[in-house]
């Protein structure tokens, strides 16, 4: 498993944990699906929520309205604006979960 699916799968217990989404299965949750709307139905009071989670546990700090419209996408899209904004913390986060692992250049 790569750093970015580790990161969707961290996600995706982070959106179903933070917003208490308990009859959602993870693995029912499309990485693509769109997160309000049409897709999971979230609202803003949830954005607030999950923002806060991913300021918490990866360190970044979504800047504006816009940004966090766009961040906020699906859940892809959130996965690989924290790894552009905070490499590091995901890197960490990883290494956490998986010891053993040997650095894949390509993840």
């Amino acid at each position: 498993m790569g750093k970015k699916e580790f990161l969707i799968g961290s996600l995706k217990f982070l959106l179903v944990e933070s917003l208490d989404l308990d009859d959602l299965e993870l693995e029912d949750i499309d990485e693509e699906e769109a997160l309000f709307g049409e897709g999971l139905g979230l609202d803003s009071i949830d954005a607030l929520e999950l923002v806060l989670q991913v300021e918490k546990r990866f360190g970044v700090k979504i800047k504006s309205s816009e940004e966090t419209r766009q961040a906020l996408k699906s859940i892809r899209v959130l996965a690989e604006y924290i790894l552009e904004h905070a490499p590091e913390q995901v890197e960490a986060a990883y290494r956490k979960a998986h010891p053993d692992a040997v650095e894949d250049p390509a993840s």
